[in-house]
């Protein structure tokens, strides 16, 4: 099998290309390829499968440039692919893209079929960014749609940022800590991939996270106990909105997700906990 993948380099992109590569062909898709939609067609001939994930950072600071730069890396990206995919004589079987679940509110526990969908910058951002992918049926291309949680994961992610300073004793909740925190092990997403290539009947929107959303306090009290160290300081949302401004909404703010189309599906969570997630991490 053929396999493109946008955002190969990242974080998720690195692990997906580790685990594929072995034993299918893959084709990276950089931004000098995604620029020139005549030649992304002719690459994109004969691939069976793409795999979406390119998107610059989303922790970071947000200045009104950045925020173009978030959009552009999600839906101009996209677009490009769907242009070259509209040329191309043999198209692939299966468009799999990315979302977040920061495309819902956070006042309660969401499935794909509510439509409690956050107002602010990020919800937008999420929402442009599924409609453009979801293009990809007028073409005749089964496509699925992941909304990632929080991702947990070794050598990256948020448990890279996080590990040094727990690991001095220096880690504690962000703000009151009562934020809804929902997420998702590397090692699942590869899975749901997958699992996503072998069922012929997925196809649309699926929230792709672990089936038990906690909350910051409970993450972090978790973490500290498990590594055995302290979680005693709070991280002020006030020095949060001095590095990351507007930014700052997306580590004080949070989301509670349930997967309820993949389970319905049949499909088995390898770290369905957040203890088991964890104790994998710092093993």
């Amino acid at each position: 099998m053929k396999i493109a993948i946008t955002g190969a380099s990242g974080f998720v992109g690195s692990h997906l290309s580790s685990q594929f590569g072995g034993s299918h062909a893959l084709l990276p898709l950089g931004r000098r390829e995604l620029s020139d939609p005549t030649k992304l067609s002719s690459l994109l001939e004969g691939v069976d499968w793409i795999i979406n994930l390119a998107g610059a950072p989303i922790i970071a600071k947000w200045s009104e440039s950045y925020k173009k730069v978030l959009y552009s890396s999600r839906i101009e990206t996209t677009r490009s692919l769907l242009l070259a995919l509209k040329e191309c004589p043999t198209k692939p079987s299966l468009f799999t893209s990315t979302s977040a679940i920061g495309i819902y509110d956070n006042q309660g526990t969401y499935t794909e079929g509510d439509l409690a969908l956050a107002q602010d910058f990020l919800g937008k951002l999420a929402k442009d960014w599924e409609e453009e992918a979801l293009k990809a049926q007028d073409l005749g291309i089964r496509t699925v749609v992941f909304r990632f949680g929080v991702v947990l994961g070794k050598g990256g992610g948020m448990m890279e940022k996080l590990r040094l300073p727990f690991s001095l004793g220096l880690g504690g909740v962000i703000g009151d800590g009562k934020q809804k925190f929902s997420w998702i092990h590397l090692h699942d997403i590869a899975k749901a991939m997958e699992f996503a290539w072998s069922t012929p009947s997925l196809s649309g929107i699926y929230n792709l996270t672990a089936p038990s959303p906690t909350t910051n306090e409970a993450f972090t009290k978790l973490y500290g106990s498990l590594i055995h160290r302290p979680t005693l300081l709070p991280v002020p949302l006030w020095a949060l909105q001095i590095l990351f401004g507007e930014g700052a909404k997306v580590l004080s703010d949070g989301q509670a997700a349930i997967p309820e189309r993949l389970l319905q599906a049949g499909f088995e969570f390898e770290y369905p906990t957040l203890e088991k997630a964890l104790k994998e991490i710092i093993s």
